[in-house]
């Protein structure tokens, strides 16, 4: 397979697994809005959501986009994948608006236009290309202990904040952060997957550490969407992710991007991109309760007009 070939699978699979995940959130804000809420993380949130129809189907959602992002991973760099996933933000408010009954006004579809043009200017000109294929041991200690320093404060952050905005933004931004290392492990494990066989992947310590990541950042994921609405956690989760793995892809993989006048282009693209994500946040429409005026089926009684009750477990 050539390498242009496998480079143009990498973006299709990237995509697909972009869009898949976007539908496996809208779904499970909906389910989230459905169960109890609290003003402090509920491990019983997990086993209420799993009785809750509409979130198997947004889980669903998301195993496909992980198969998805695995067979991305595997025949392209992490740096060129993982950016891909800002397509998440729009796909994730468009495919909102038509499950939660919201029209997309005009100037929202100037800001989806921004982010799709930024994301195609900004990944063109990095071209992010090269790398090593298993990192050393010693920049995954280093990685694993920046990240999850990192995901600790921001977790610690939003648990002194009431339910709102502010509380979804940093549960989102740690959620990212602890998506962003799993597909680095991800990427490590498809790899010796790829490489050594199933008995191989099976005994590699990344394959079980990004299963682990991975269901930490889905808790984090899970309480962003109660702590307040879509758009506040969504852009963290969906920007952070993106430039987290960049990083992560230059650090620990040695993927190299393009520098030079090359920046140029680069930091247009990536001010578009925020453009467009600053934009959607701003859209009134979307910053309504998420119903508007629509409480979910199957809600329970006593719910506030944003279809969450406010009964702790």
């Amino acid at each position: 397979m050539t390498v242009t070939l496998m480079a143009m699978l990498s973006v299709v699979f990237a995509v697909l697994a972009a869009v898949s995940n976007a539908m496996g959130t809208v779904l499970q804000r909906r389910a989230a809005l459905i169960v109890p809420q609290s003003d402090g993380f509920r491990l019983r949130l997990m086993w209420d959501l799993l009785r809750t129809p509409i979130w198997a189907f947004g889980i669903l959602g998301v195993i496909m986009a992980a198969v998805f992002q695995g067979l991305a991973l595997v025949t392209g760099p992490l740096a060129v994948v993982q950016p891909i996933f800002v397509l998440e933000l729009p796909a994730a408010l468009l495919i909102s608006g038509l499950v939660f009954r919201k029209r997309m006004p005009a100037r929202g579809w100037l800001s989806v236009a921004g982010i799709v043009v930024g994301l195609g200017t900004a990944l063109a000109a990095a071209a992010p290309s090269g790398g090593q294929l298993q990192p050393p041991m010693a920049l995954w200690v280093l990685a694993l202990a920046c990240c999850g320093g990192a995901i600790v404060l921001l977790a610690g952050a939003a648990l002194k904040r009431p339910v709102g905005p502010a509380r979804a933004a940093f549960l989102g931004t740690a959620a990212a952060i602890g998506y962003a290392l799993t597909a680095a492990l991800m990427k490590s494990a498809t790899d010796t997957l790829d490489h050594r066989g199933v008995a191989a992947f099976f005994t590699a310590w990344q394959t079980y550490g990004f299963a682990a990541v991975g269901v930490c950042a889905l808790f984090l994921l899970e309480n962003a969407m109660q702590a307040g609405p879509l758009v506040a956690s969504q852009p963290a989760l969906t920007l952070g992710d993106a430039l987290i793995s960049l990083s992560l892809g230059v650090t620990l993989y040695a993927e190299s991007v393009r520098t030079g006048w090359w920046l140029a282009p680069e930091i247009l693209g990536t001010g578009l991109v925020l453009l467009g994500a600053v934009g959607l946040s701003r859209l009134d429409v979307l910053n309504k309760p998420d119903e508007i005026g629509e409480r979910p089926q199957g809600a329970v009684a006593g719910t506030s007009p944003e279809g969450a009750s406010s009964s702790t477990a």
